[in-house]
């Protein structure tokens, strides 16, 4: 077993997490999109063909936890998270209460607040962003009645250090995928635990990459200090569990680049311009995440040559 794979190993074994997806994801080369956006390669990370980036996340926050659990959570009205969430819980056995404000509506977000209305044993909407702590609470409550004396609670996005963890594992996959560190990996950055996970592994790694964060949420939570301090709070996981990380904490680092346009949700020129793209070359983007995070490639291609974007958008 080499390096990387080892210390992945070691990392899943310590903290028991459970077999949520299939992996390695693959890594894609789009030689006609690279031509398009003036790349000298391109290729995609595809989180979505194992569900979406929160699969990796949940599999570390799901470990060791008692049977017939109940998780409390919060996210968007078209929240892949919540619905992630509320979708493995219950092929787990366990249950979900989720709280959720109302982001802008698009084809993508109504069939992922259907699937999540579907799927969730629980779901309370605010009627306004600033009522979203109430909803939480009555979230809550809703978790005790279901039989919960002590709900579990999973942060928006699943943005803890656990789930980094799980990013982090994805980005130690890529050591086998190129022959070559890539100029930059892109990636959309909302709560922050897979730009952080990722920063984590290209830097164990010891690659010159740029980790590039297309901020998609309110800077309030997607921002350059919150991602890295997520990161070093899943090293201290890592040392607490006896494994070692020799890594400078200044070798871990991410550039964050604003793409949100007038809000969360709301699709942007030219988020819906790389849209168009991508659908021209096969590649399907959500228009909240995905559209926005690739129109940085569109806008930036002279300051790299040789990228991966990060596919964090679930197929199902």
């Amino acid at each position: 077993m080499d390096r990387s794979a080892a210390f992945a190993t070691k990392i899943r074994d310590a903290f028991a997490a459970r077999s949520l997806g299939y992996w390695p994801t693959p890594l894609e080369a789009e030689p006609g999109l690279a031509r398009a956006l003036g790349l000298e390669a391109l290729w995609l990370k595809r989180e979505d063909r194992a569900g979406g980036n929160k699969v990796r996340g949940l599999e570390f926050v799901f470990a060791g936890v008692p049977p017939r659990s109940t998780f409390v959570t919060v996210g968007g009205s078209g929240s892949t998270h919540c619905l992630s969430t509320a979708r493995l819980a219950r092929a787990e056995g366990h249950r979900t209460a989720v709280a959720v404000f109302a982001q802008p509506e698009t084809e993508e977000s109504r069939r992922i607040a259907a699937r999540t209305a579907e799927t969730a044993d629980v779901v309370i909407a605010a009627r306004h962003v600033l009522a979203l702590p109430w909803a939480v609470v009555r979230a809550w409550r809703a978790a005790r009645r279901l039989g919960a004396a002590r709900p579990r609670w999973i942060p928006g996005g699943a943005a803890e250090p656990r789930a980094v963890l799980g990013h982090l594992l994805a980005a130690l996959e890529l050591e086998h995928q190129l022959d070559a560190p890539p100029d930059a990996i892109v990636v959309p950055l909302g709560t922050g635990g897979t730009a952080a996970g990722i920063a984590l592994g290209v830097a164990w790694l010891g690659w010159p990459t740029t980790v590039i964060g297309a901020r998609v949420a309110p800077l309030l939570v997607a921002n350059r200090w919150r991602t890295l301090r997520l990161a070093r709070r899943a090293v201290t996981l890592l040392r607490r569990a006896g494994i070692a990380w020799l890594v400078p904490q200044s070798a871990v680092r991410v550039r964050v680049v604003n793409v949100m346009g007038a809000g969360y949700g709301y699709p942007t020129r030219e988020g819906e311009l790389a849209r168009a793209l991508a659908a021209d070359h096969n590649v399907r983007l959500d228009p909240t995440y995905g559209a926005k995070a690739f129109s940085s490639l569109m806008s930036r291609r002279a300051q790299m040559r040789r990228a991966i974007f990060w596919h964090t958008f679930p197929s199902y």
